[in-house]
């Protein structure tokens, strides 16, 4: 028996778009780290980078999982979506995102100590992780292949 009724639209509305802001800055804050790592540590430049990402986690990438995290566990439960196969690869993807966001919270504290240990070109090789992963997760969203 469902339990969100007449909600479930708007829940439904809500986990898209949260998915859209957190990709929006999944996909943001890498670039900002490859313009970042090009900055002398601890010049004014390098603070202005180090506020920017700060700002880019705090206000849209934190909030945004947390509520992207919430309305997804909603619909899970609404549909009984741990009974489908397709699911648990989703889930799994959403999982690995969320890790990549906790990863790349770690980097904007280590450039914000001044330490730079990936390449640029590493970087911008991170930085195709989250369309990768995003176009993965519609497919199985949309076309439910098993």
């Amino acid at each position: 028996m469902p339990y969100l009724g007449a909600a479930y639209l708007w829940v439904k509305a809500a986990h898209l778009i949260f998915v859209i802001f957190l990709m929006a800055g999944l996909f943001m804050l890498p670039r900002f780290f490859v313009y970042h790592q090009e900055t002398v540590p601890g010049s004014p430049e390098d603070a202005k980078w180090i506020e920017r990402e700060s700002k880019l986690l705090r206000i849209i990438l934190n909030p945004s999982l947390i509520l992207v995290w919430l309305f997804g566990l909603m619909l899970m439960v609404e549909i009984g979506a741990w009974h489908f196969g397709w699911f648990h690869l989703k889930f799994l993807l959403v999982f690995a995102l969320s890790g990549y966001h906790g990863w790349m919270s770690g980097y904007a504290k280590k450039l914000a100590r001044g330490e730079r240990p990936l390449r640029d070109k590493q970087l911008r090789l991170l930085n195709e992780v989250p369309g990768i992963a995003v176009a993965l997760i519609v497919i199985l969203v949309i076309v439910k292949p098993f």
